[in-house]
């Protein structure tokens, strides 16, 4: 049972490239050092498996059956694949506003552009005070609060069988093992695709990072809801 529990969750995880693309992608383009990436990653992890685990918990006390708490699971599943396809969304919006902002040779002539973009095609190419008051401390947390809503689908079954066993240390064990197996998975992945990064040379598209990154988090959340990521 605990290697089932470990294995799944090692797999779970690697398959889902939403638990790990959106972090690489946002630790290059809000410049996070290597510590904050890994600490909003586990943060974020432990979020995301402990929401699973009291929702199981709870359903099983209740006697909900194994098959609503799996559809449960998968609605909210649907739903936060939305919610991330959103979240690149908006975060593609503000990349495009970021490379108007600060590039100094646009492609656009000025006459297409309206005015207040001119105006802010002049600024200097530096983070204003909303962009790093808001922004910058707004996107973990928003990266968090997705996570913890999200399931592990895989979770419920695991925790079926030590409850029909009255085990409440089983259903402990079980979650700890599943949860340790995620959120290494989770630290692992991120580093490599951290260190990846340093290796590559992004000079030329620096100014496309914040872009980058919304379209990269949006094709993530389209996979979930129509490719099941």
């Amino acid at each position: 049972m605990l290697l089932s529990a470990a294995s799944l969750g090692f797999v779970h995880t690697l398959l889902g490239p939403d638990h790990y693309l959106p972090f690489i992608v946002l630790s290059k383009a809000r410049k996070w050092t290597q510590a904050k990436t890994l600490w909003i990653t586990f943060v974020s992890g432990i979020g995301h498996v402990a929401g699973s685990v009291i929702i199981g918990i709870i359903g099983i006390a209740m006697g909900i059956s194994l098959h609503r708490l799996e559809a449960f699971e998968a609605q909210r599943g649907n739903i936060v694949g939305w919610l991330i396809a959103f979240f690149g969304l908006m975060y593609t919006f503000y990349g495009f506003y970021k490379y108007l902002k600060n590039s100094t040779h646009s492609h656009i002539h000025s006459f297409l552009l309206p005015s207040k973009l001119k105006k802010l095609k002049h600024l200097p190419n530096e983070d204003d005070t909303t962009d790093r008051d808001s922004w910058k401390s707004l996107t973990p947390w928003v990266l968090f609060l997705i996570f913890v809503f999200g399931p592990c689908e895989v979770l419920i079954p695991l925790l079926i069988f030590p409850a029909a066993e009255f085990s409440s240390f089983g259903i402990v064990l079980v979650s700890i093992v599943f949860g340790l197996a995620t959120v290494l998975t989770m630290l692992i992945m991120v580093f490599l695709g951290y260190r990846g990064f340093k290796l590559i040379k992004f000079k030329p598209l620096e100014k496309y990072m914040h872009l980058i990154a919304g379209l990269v988090i949006l094709i993530a959340g389209v996979g979930m809801v129509f490719l099941g990521w």
